[in-house]
């Protein structure tokens, strides 16, 4: 992760001498060019995979980098060391930091479990183990429980014809919908939990949103395997992988780990403690510091308990939490303009944006949310989309849980769910799609994929919207 270290070093060193300075961003001052750095490193997440792969994997920390220094520099120079400083300390302590810790965490714990043994692919098999993973998601990650089932579920059809469609609901089910009950599931969640969402708020909101939308993907899953399972010729392949070993799990130890992720999370949020810190403008309370020291242990706990085999049966490797690391380190910074413009309201460059989701008495309006927010997290990257919506709504937690409530699960589920229309909605739709097509599953292209979910995704939000966000 050196290019984010180095981008994070280089700025404190632009704005520490400054720091005394401090004073708040009035976004109603600020032109919209300041957005500029963070709509390009989004495009650039975007588009570049598809249109320089070579480059972009070689370069992607570079070109965060970049798009982080257009910002800060420029910034620093126009409203003093002081203002950046009290910005850059405040995206870092209060948000990146914790969510990349986390992140992190779960990842680790998730790559020291691995699935023995060989399951047979049948719709009623693969559906239950998209059922399992719909329920792990919300409590491992959708990262994590997609990193834990994706090579057991391939394994168990590998000696099917037809794969695709099991890879394409897998990434539905388990690497979006299932992630949106707690802030354990999915970055945007964790992000509202840190800018003060209740733990069991979501669950408690959009419980009947997702049992929906899981159980209609189900449903309709298990009616298109049945079909393929029955054509002549979709079975006829010998089983490449042997019966030799018993169903069972190794690293046993990190269910216990991910116990204690649950457990540090749950305590940050119920414990109230007037032991603060201010850390360059940045309030740190006790309970998130524990957090984050307690998840930094587990990670090395998980690293140093499971055993090697475990790892290289997993495949695992660093590379897609670096990756994740050194973009968000980039998203985090370029945010920051964003943020202050759209906390303007009718007040500030983005106007048109609060207008646009805002009913004609001055009220919110939930179906604008739901859907300006999921086409935003369908091509871009669904947390920083969750932000910016969640600041357009006012981005004060207790209003927003209260008597904003039908607009916060408008953004919620939007962010969630709508996450699964690309492979670029959500981090682990690509990391699905990477090794299924490293176990030789065909998988369809961009644009392919967003055929199958525009066919079964969008109508379901369509009945979704008519249901629940009106």
């Amino acid at each position: 992760m050196k290019f984010s270290r180095g981008l994070v070093l280089a700025g404190l060193l632009a704005v520490m001498p400054g720091w005394a300075m401090a004073a708040d961003i009035d976004g109603s001052t600020l032109s919209v060019l300041w957005g500029v750095p963070f709509a390009g490193i989004l495009l650039s997440i975007a588009l570049m995979p598809l249109l320089a792969p070579i480059f972009w994997h070689h370069h992607f920390g570079k070109v965060a980098a970049a798009w982080g220094l257009a910002f800060l520099v420029p910034f620093a120079i126009t409203f003093g060391p002081g203002v950046a400083g009290v910005s850059l300390a405040h995206a870092l302590l209060a948000e990146y930091i914790p969510f990349v810790i986390l992140l992190t965490a779960l990842f680790t714990v998730a790559g020291g479990i691995y699935i023995r043994g060989n399951l047979h692919g049948s719709p009623g098999l693969n559906t239950a183990i998209l059922a399992i993973g719909a329920v792990l998601a919300s409590f491992m990650g959708t990262t994590g429980a997609s990193m834990l089932l994706i090579r057991p579920l391939i394994r168990a059809n590998d000696n099917r014809k037809h794969v695709a469609h099991v890879v394409v609901f897998f990434i539905f089910i388990v690497s979006n919908a299932g992630g949106s009950l707690t802030p354990l599931g999915d970055p945007p969640l964790f992000l509202g939990f840190l800018k003060g969402v209740d733990f069991f708020w979501t669950v408690s909101h959009i419980y009947q949103e997702t049992l929906f939308l899981v159980a209609a993907l189900l449903v309709i899953f298990y009616a298109l395997d049945s079909w393929y399972y029955r054509r002549n010729g979709e079975t006829s392949r010998a089983d490449p992988t042997p019966d030799s070993r018993a169903i069972g799990f190794d690293g046993k130890v990190n269910f216990a780990l991910l116990g204690a992720v649950v457990a540090l999370v749950l305590i940050s949020g119920f414990w109230k403690s007037t032991v603060v810190f201010n850390i360059a403008g940045t309030e740190a309370g006790l309970p998130g510091i524990v957090r984050d020291l307690g998840l930094i242990g587990v990670t090395f706990l998980s690293l140093w308990l499971t055993p090697r085999k475990v790892h290289d049966d997993n495949q695992f490797g660093w590379a897609p939490m670096q990756e994740v690391a050194k973009l968000f380190a980039g998203i985090f910074l370029t945010i920051i303009p964003v943020i202050a413009m759209l906390k303007a309201g009718i007040n500030g460059p983005f106007s048109a944006v609060v207008s646009a989701v805002t009913r004609a008495d001055g009220t919110p309006d939930p179906a604008m949310y739901f859907w300006a927010t999921g086409a935003l997290s369908s091509f871009l990257d669904n947390a920083p989309t969750y932000l910016v919506f969640f600041n357009t709504a006012g981005g004060d937690p207790a209003v927003l849980m209260t008597t904003l409530a039908p607009t916060l699960a408008a953004i919620s589920a939007g962010a969630v769910f709508m996450g699964a229309n690309t492979y670029i909605g959500n981090a682990p739709n690509l990391m699905v799609k990477a090794i299924a097509e490293d176990r030789g599953v065909k998988m369809p292209s961009f644009f392919g994929y967003l055929l199958w979910s525009c066919g079964i995704l969008v109508p379901l939000f369509v009945v979704m919207t008519f249901i629940w966000f009106r």
